[in-house]
């Protein structure tokens, strides 16, 4: 109760420098901004099965939220702030909330640019397909039909680049472990291999100097291409989970392995259109010999795609996205008796279909996942419509699919859904 209240207190503060800085626009008219939204947000299921949870039922999401961007910068010295911040009311609970996306400063040199505080970090080339992306995705928000900006999460870090005519370098330091935000059975209707057990421990990695987390990325142009290598050593962000007894379970211990990454990725114009190409070695440090059955072995995943513009206003774009296991043998003899077992080699493709009409005020796109070695899909279509230039409405589904309830997409195919948000510009 007092942390509800606490956040509250935020944002009425938030509020109230923002009116105070709006009512004094003209002294402060060439060094600070304030932008923002209001946006109403609904999903509800296609399917009414009984519920599963205590926030289980036809309404998947309902949503009012109050953003504000305020962003101010020094005319003396290369310095600037920004704060992102979301009031927002979620009906399915009941409950206010605030949602701090990004709040950081940042100070530029001739070759050094730095940002300390929470911001929200993208690596990588995959379009939803993530190799060398390894900081945190909100998963709940890509499939309850959040806004597309939702699905990224922000770190409190600090992050450095350098800049030259021969490389640029970005190097992070993240001493705070955030974790993907992954469906629960309050919510979604999903395979549980101990859905009979209530007692569950969250354990994630402590904030110590051992527990830092470090990323490293050298990149630069080479003709047609933005080619980048990449470094990361911190922890797997979906958690792996350990029972205290496997035939008869008491509690669950919900844990983030450590995790090393190195990639590579390439984009650039070819075949008359954009083409990608990105893989990632995942070196698993807790199960170097993968007989670790609650800890993912270590994988070799890579991705290529290309995107290109048919006619006019019309873009296509396809990828294809694999995984390989290494140490699959080692992994197929400790595995436990009853519980569905991973192929060692799985792949994914997808489809994007994007059309403009009416001045590019009307879009239809089409974003499409299908995995043969599982045969399981998501299909998410949308309508986009821009009624002003501070207005629009978004009309779409999450459509799931697959032969089996175990699959990372069948899993969810009582939880079709058609959302609708609207924004509101200020």
């Amino acid at each position: 109760m007092f942390k509800k209240y606490l956040k509250l207190l935020i944002l009425v503060i938030l509020i109230q420098f923002a009116g105070s800085a709006l009512g004094r626009a003209g002294e402060y008219e060439q060094n600070i901004e304030i932008h923002g939204f209001l946006m109403g947000n609904f999903s509800g299921r296609i399917n009414s099965p009984n519920s599963s949870g205590k926030e289980g039922g036809d309404l998947l999401l309902g949503e009012e939220r109050l953003r504000l961007d305020i962003f101010g910068w020094a005319e003396t010295i290369e310095a600037s702030a920004r704060v992102t911040v979301d009031l927002l009311h979620d009906a399915v609970i009941g409950e206010f909330d605030t949602d701090l996306r990004e709040a950081y400063l940042d100070y530029t040199t001739q070759s050094f640019d730095f940002r300390l505080g929470r911001q929200v970090i993208t690596w990588g080339v995959g379009d939803f397909l993530f190799v060398n992306d390894v900081f945190p995705k909100d998963w709940v928000s890509f499939f309850s039909g959040r806004p597309i900006e939702y699905l990224k999460v922000g770190v409190d870090a600090f992050r450095t680049r350098y800049s030259s005519t021969s490389v640029n370098i970005e190097f992070l330091v993240i001493p705070y472990f955030e974790p993907d935000n992954i469906p629960t059975s309050k919510r979604f209707y999903l395979f549980d291999p101990f859905s009979a057990v209530v007692s569950r421990y969250e354990d994630e990695p402590k904030t110590t100097f051992e527990n830092t987390e470090l990323a490293l990325r050298f990149y630069r142009r080479i003709k047609e291409f933005d080619v980048s290598a990449y470094m990361y050593r911190g922890f797997f962000r979906t958690p792996g989970m350990r029972p205290d007894n496997l035939l008869s379970p008491n509690f669950i211990t919900r844990f983030y392995p450590d995790l090393s990454v190195y990639g590579l990725s390439a984009q650039g114009s070819a075949l008359d259109g954009i083409l990608s190409f990105e893989a990632g070695y995942y070196h698993s440090r807790q199960d170097e010999n993968g007989d670790d059955p609650f800890i993912p072995n270590s994988q070799i995943r890579y991705l290529i795609g290309y995107q290109r513009q048919i006619w006019e206003d019309f873009t296509l774009g396809v990828q294809y996205y694999a995984e390989i296991m290494e140490d699959y043998s080692n992994y197929q003899s400790t595995f436990p008796n009853g519980f569905p077992i991973q192929k060692k080699y799985r792949d994914t493709f997808t489809l994007y279909i994007e059309q403009l009409i009416m001045h590019q005020t009307l879009k239809f796109s089409l974003f499409a996942f299908y995995n043969p070695v599982d045969n399981d899909y998501l299909i998410q279509p949308k309508v986009f419509y821009k009624f002003l230039d501070n207005l629009s409405a978004t009309l779409g589904a999450n459509i799931f699919g697959g032969d089996k309830d175990t699959t990372s997409m069948g899993q969810f195919d009582k939880n079709d859904n058609v959302f609708v948000l609207v924004r509101y510009y200020f």
